[in-house]
């Protein structure tokens, strides 16, 4: 029997196929490797944490760490101020970089080019070049020592990127509609929050868990700014755990999984709309 061309084609999409899904499932598990890890650990007690060869399930799984995470270093209190300062950091965000996209993308105004090459500019100054600068600032405004002015830096080093990822999103709003809603009376805010917003939801999605994220597991600044341990955030309690000579790894990686659980749920429910924001994103008109 000699085999067909759309037999031979059949058979090399296949194998293509079969490849592409083995690289795929490899990657997956490189990537999720390190978390079942920590995940793993997280239930071990000490003596179990360095075993040879290590266990991804514990034999004698406990709960102690969990426990002991939440009752210690005012671990809860932690957890809320960061909470606290990833909200309201989202919020803020959103709204300045919406309304900073909206008039980038639909109005012509003098000096529109230079502002817009001034935002894009700030992007290109590593973070670490202006804690200095942002300390002394932060001093002069009485900022030292506050979650609201941990709100307002993070806001300032995320706004620039976010109107820059919505802006493109508001262009590609057919004019057609904008012309409807004018000839129905509408006015710039009404046509903003009755026309562009909805259109853009999965973009403002998208922005919302990079900024969240991003305000979530910031540590540097929060490190330098915050002194009064009542104020301090999540990853500083975290790195409480990490003693001088000893680290007690069952408590770091309970604390880090206590810690993944609100990202994980940002996530959940954005998740539909982060796929199709960044899948919009992805595909020229």
């Amino acid at each position: 029997m000699t085999s067909t061309p759309q037999a031979g084609a059949y058979t090399r999409e296949r194998v293509s196929t079969a490849m592409r899904v083995t690289l795929l499932a490899l990657g997956s598990l490189v990537l999720i490797l390190p978390f079942l890890y920590m995940a793993g650990t997280s239930f071990k007690s000490n003596a179990f944490l360095f075993e040879i060869p290590p266990r991804l399930i514990p034999e004698d799984p406990t709960s102690s760490n969990y426990t002991t995470a939440l009752s210690s270093n005012n671990f809860g209190r932690y957890f809320l101020n960061s909470l606290y300062v990833a909200v309201s950091t989202t919020f803020v965000v959103l709204v300045l970089a919406s309304t900073m996209a909206y008039a980038f993308a639909r109005f012509d105004f003098p000096g529109k080019r230079a502002a817009f090459a001034a935002l894009l500019g700030g992007l290109m100054i590593p973070a670490i070049i202006m804690i200095v600068p942002q300390f002394i600032l932060a001093s002069d405004l009485g900022l030292l020592d506050s979650l609201n002015g941990l709100v307002l830096f993070y806001s300032g080093g995320a706004v620039a990127f976010t109107t820059f990822l919505l802006r493109a999103f508001f262009e590609r709003v057919p004019q057609a509609l904008d012309d409807a809603m004018t000839i129905d009376g509408a006015g710039p805010v009404r046509k903003f929050v009755s026309l562009y917003l909805p259109l853009v939801r999965p973009a403002l999605a998208t922005a919302a868990i990079f900024t969240f994220l991003g305000a979530w597991d910031e540590f540097v600044w929060a490190l330098t700014v915050i002194d009064n341990p009542d104020k301090r955030t999540l990853p500083i309690a975290i790195a409480a755990f990490q003693g001088q000579h000893s680290t007690q790894w069952g408590l770091v990686f309970a604390a880090s999984m206590i810690a993944i659980v609100p990202v994980l749920v940002v996530y959940v429910v954005g998740q539909r709309q982060f796929i199709a924001g960044i899948a919009s994103g992805a595909v020229k008109d």
